[in-house]
């Protein structure tokens, strides 16, 4: 069961991406510190991590290249996946479910959203429609 979900629907994970995943790991960071993370890893320059890159999180992990304080160092270990003993399936569906969850959170805030802004229209047609009945009935109290 493969789920290649993430907000964009591009097999990346971008700054927002990344902000949502830290928080839901809870180790927020500020978008300075996202920017440093993405940095770090981020070999061809797009400023997003591919699934490629994001291994490279575990592997400098695994090798103690990361500063015990940074955004990566906190990522490897929140994210509970030892990419030596389940190997790099496991970080993929990691990878991969994050992306899915993160997803899911951006698609219900966005059908809140929706649901929202039907209400806020259904209330002003209302009001607009009170207005009119109110001018009709003066038309005929004259």
């Amino acid at each position: 069961l493969s789920h290649r979900y993430d907000a964009g629907k591009d097999g990346f994970i971008d700054l927002m991406e990344l902000k949502l995943m830290m928080e839901k790991l809870g180790a927020p960071q500020t978008h300075l510190g996202l920017k440093n993370m993405i940095k770090e890893v981020d070999e061809d320059l797009d400023s997003k991590l591919s699934f490629r890159e994001f291994l490279l999180i575990f592997r400098k992990a695994a090798a103690g290249e990361l500063q015990e304080d940074s955004g990566l160092h906190a990522l490897a270990r929140l994210s509970e996946i030892d990419v030596s003993t389940e190997g790099v399936k496991g970080a993929k569906n990691f990878f991969e479910a994050k992306a899915q969850a993160i997803n899911e959170a951006s698609r219900f805030e966005e059908e809140i959203k929706a649901e929202q802004e039907e209400k806020k229209k259904q209330a002003e047609e209302l009001k607009q429609r009170k207005a009119a009945f109110k001018e009709l009935q003066s038309t005929f109290k004259q």
